[in-house]
């Protein structure tokens, strides 16, 4: 095929790169960011098909698979338009970012125009991607987020260390409007020192966590010893892609 026009795009996943590529080898995944129906055979030869939600379909062949590194296939639609079945081309690319994987998508057409008018369509569609594979990533959010309010009643120091070091990574910020900590060895005393001037408090989560690609928000409830409330607001929490929390930022709601 003679593909002279491309447009190529990059993103960064929070997640590790053997991760995201089961996205493109395991149809129940590829389907859960392209549409109910689509599906994919990974492997040389194999057929790529996509059923959008809205009903338009896509197909192609896959040309190249490389495991947690590369996948090729060709792209074109059912109706035959824009462009038939198989008549232009994807490559997509992932490497280690840190704990996170760099996508480089590059989509080849014969046309310019063509290419044009996918410009858009695969800025949304890899934001739907990083979506789709956050929310397996971060599945278990809303066990972290209690379990971080545990521990802020954990009265023991030893104790609330390590329920902290299971769930938080060892250089974990910590920030609202009555501290500034970086790291547990940090923390850990911060968090004595408010049962002292705050003793008996608890903070409960307040409602479902939200989630969009490892940053969660957490409402939550503060009761004192005698289960009134004395206060609520929302945790904003950033997330590791190895499923610890890397920060939290506290806000009171005044």
């Amino acid at each position: 095929m003679n593909l002279p026009y491309s447009l190529d795009r990059t993103i960064t996943i929070r997640a590790r790169p053997q991760t995201v590529f089961t996205f493109f080898t395991d149809s129940s995944r590829w389907a859960s960011w392209w549409g109910t129906g689509s599906t994919i055979e990974a492997k040389a030869g194999g057929r790529m098909f996509i059923r959008h939600p809205n009903g338009i379909e896509a197909s192609g062949e896959v040309v190249e698979v490389i495991p947690d590194e590369r996948i090729v296939f060709t792209y074109g639609f059912a109706s035959g338009q824009p462009i038939p079945p198989g008549s232009s081309r994807v490559t997509i690319r992932l490497e280690p970012a840190g704990l996170d994987t760099r996508l480089q998508l590059v989509h080849e057409f014969s046309e310019a125009g063509v290419r044009d008018e996918h410009v858009q369509g695969w800025r949304y569609q890899l934001s739907v991607f990083g979506n789709v594979v956050a929310d397996l990533v971060y599945s278990g959010a809303a066990a972290l987020a209690d379990a971080w309010f545990d521990a802020w009643a954990e009265t023991d120091a030893a104790a609330r260390e390590q329920a902290l070091r299971k769930i938080a990574s060892i250089e974990v910020t910590f920030r609202d409007r009555f501290s500034l900590l970086e790291g547990i060895a940090d923390l850990v005393p911060h968090i004595g020192a408010t049962q002292r001037f705050m003793p008996g408090m608890r903070l409960t989560r307040d409602g479902d966590v939200r989630h969009c690609q490892g940053t969660v928000l957490a409402a939550w409830t503060a009761t004192g010893p005698d289960g009134k409330e004395r206060g609520r607001g929302t945790n904003v929490f950033s997330l590791r892609p190895d499923g610890l929390i890397e920060g939290v930022v506290g806000f009171w709601k005044t």
